[in-house]
Parts: structure tokens; sequence; C-alpha cells
């Protein structure tokens, strides 16, 4: 087997607060290809972003702190270099698209100041050809008059335009890996489909490997190859996408899909996972989802499920698993 261009193992994360240290990821392991889409899913607080930031290294500290496991990046452990090294990573080898562009973009700064910036400390490129640069990414991404426009501020540029702007900055330096934290979130359908559709090109053109952290079960069916399920800071199923869809066997995995509105008529109304999600700070005995589970029993209240094996690449942590039923099994087609 090829080595993994990402390769996470056993990562902790760790947040300090007033009712003590709460773990947000929780011994979290899996590993991205070259060239592959995982997508990552996922209510909120599930530990989905506290991953990727760790993977970039950008866990506040404090109160936050990564307490153990490794991120191999290229074969490099990432936890181990200092910020300077960290700092000639991000940006050039890996890059992340964050979900609301307003707060990630400098609203006192020009979009040409901004792109610039990258490939200027990151390729040594002159502000002549960093512009010239700049001008380029926005005209692949989509945006008209790139050419004026570069000189524009970030408050002057729709919502959708704002993300194509921060996948321009993301790509400038053609990084290995693609982090796209719910890229889509704020957008609107339309919109939506064109953002996902430009990043399929460019990672057709590039090669890019894209990790797409998102709540939108619709997005991951049509944009990725493998799929990670995290619920109270753990992985609980990992699986390629048509097993997800077709044979999901995590509860709490059955839960996302049928909350999923459906055109066949087959659902007459969203099925809604019980309860909440888990308080971090005082986690249930057992397993995490038990208190939410249809399908619980008694092992599950005292013992956390260890890793079993379904089919091919499909792994999931519970004792008593779901079975697959005619009312999910076609869902994929439909988003």
């Amino acid at each position: 087997m090829p080595e993994p261009l990402l390769d996470i193992r056993d990562l902790h994360v760790d947040f300090r607060t007033d009712m003590g240290v709460v773990r947000a990821v929780d011994g979290v392991s899996f590993a991205v290809g070259e060239g592959e889409t995982l997508g990552i899913v996922g209510e909120s607080g599930s530990g989905k972003s506290v991953t990727s930031l760790a993977i970039m290294g950008l866990v506040p500290r404090p109160p936050g702190h990564v307490s153990g496991g490794q991120v191999l990046f290229q074969g490099k452990d990432l936890l181990k270099f200092n910020p300077r090294q960290l700092a000639d990573i991000r940006g050039n080898r890996i890059a992340m698209i964050f979900q609301d562009p307003m707060t990630s973009l400098n609203p006192f700064l020009t979009v040409a100041e901004q792109l610039m910036e990258v490939t200027r400390l990151h390729l040594r490129f002159s502000r002549r050809r960093a512009l010239d640069y700049a001008v380029d990414m926005l005209e692949r991404v989509g945006i008209p008059a790139a050419g004026r426009r570069v000189f524009e501020y970030p408050h002057q540029f729709s919502g959708g335009m704002r993300q194509r702007v921060m996948i321009a900055m993301a790509l400038s330096c053609k990084p290995k890996l693609l982090i796209a934290d719910e890229p889509t979130t704020a957008l609107d359908v339309t919109i939506q489909a064109q953002i996902l559709e430009l990043m399929a090109e460019l990672q057709k053109a590039e090669g890019t490997t894209i990790i797409l952290i998102t709540h939108d079960l619709g997005v991951v069916a049509n944009s990725c190859r493998r799929v990670l399920v995290m619920y109270g800071g753990r992985l609980v199923e990992e699986a390629p996408v048509d097993e997800i869809f077709s044979a999901p066997k995590h509860p709490y995995t059955v839960g996302l899909l049928n909350s999923i509105p459906r055109l066949d008529g087959i659902q007459k109304s969203l099925t809604p996972i019980p309860g909440q999600p888990p308080d971090l700070a005082a986690l249930p005995a057992g397993c995490y989802f038990r208190p939410r589970c249809p399908n619980a029993i008694d092992r599950c209240t005292v013992e956390y499920p260890p890793w079993f094996a379904g089919a091919e690449g499909q792994r999931f942590t519970c004792f008593n698993e779901a079975k697959s039923s005619t009312a999910i099994c076609d869902l994929k087609s439909e988003i």
C-alpha cells in the first residue's frame, strides 16, 4: 500500500474550561491518500473542526492543547514542528477554507493585498508577478472583471464571491492538502453547487487531496469517495460513500440519514434523533451515543464499543449494529 498523504494516529485535543478539562477530540485515527476526497460529518460539537485545527496547528493555546497522538503529513509529524516550520507548511503545502470568509478575510486590506501576501511569502514572487497571479487565480475561480475587482475590499463582494476568494487564496500555492471546513454552509443552494463544482475541477487539474468537513450529507453524497462519521469527539463509523448510504452500521449514522427529507413519498415526515449531543464535560458511561440510541443494550452502559469490521473498507463502533432498510438504501440517488 502506498504511504498516505495524511495519517492521523490516536489524536487527542483537550480544552481547559471552568468545568474542568474537556476532551474535544478523543483518540481519532484515519488516513487519506493523494488525490482523495474524504468527508467528515457529524453534529455541531462532534469534533470535526477541532480535528482540522489540530492538523493545521491552529488549536488556540490556551485553552486548547493537543495532548496526544500524531499528525503525519508526508511521513513527518506536524505536532513536532516549531511555529516557523508550521508557518512554512500552512498556506503552502496545506491550505484551509473556513466556514465564514468574512471572519477569515481582513476587512482593511484589498483582495489583491491578501492574495499577494501568500505567493510573496511562500513562492517568493515579486509584487508585479504576485499581482498578475492574483488576477489569474480570481479568473480561475470564476470572478468576473477580476482585473478590476482584485483591488476591492471583502465587503464589496457577495458571500459566494468571498468564498471564491478564499478558495483562490487557498489554492494559490497549489497545496497537496486542502481542508474545507463547512465551505458552503452560509451559501444558497445554487452557489453551493457552483463552489463544489469549482473545487472538483481544481482538484482534477492539480491532484489536490481534499478533506471536506460538513453536516450536509447531500454534499458528501455528491463530492466524496469515503466518509468518516464523528460523535462526541470520536469516530463512530468509516466507510466508502456508497456503503454509508446503502448499509450504514452505526445507529447514529442511520439517524443522520433518516433526518434528511425524502422526495419519493416513502418518508412522510422527518425523523429527528432524540435527545441532545453529549456534554463533553460530562460524558455518559459506556457508549457516548447510548442515551439517544434505539438499539442500546446493557453492555452499552458500561463499555465503549471497539471497532468492528463491516463490508470492504467499512468499520464502526457498535455492539448492536443497525440493520439496513429499504427506507434509506436508495437515499444517495435522491440527494
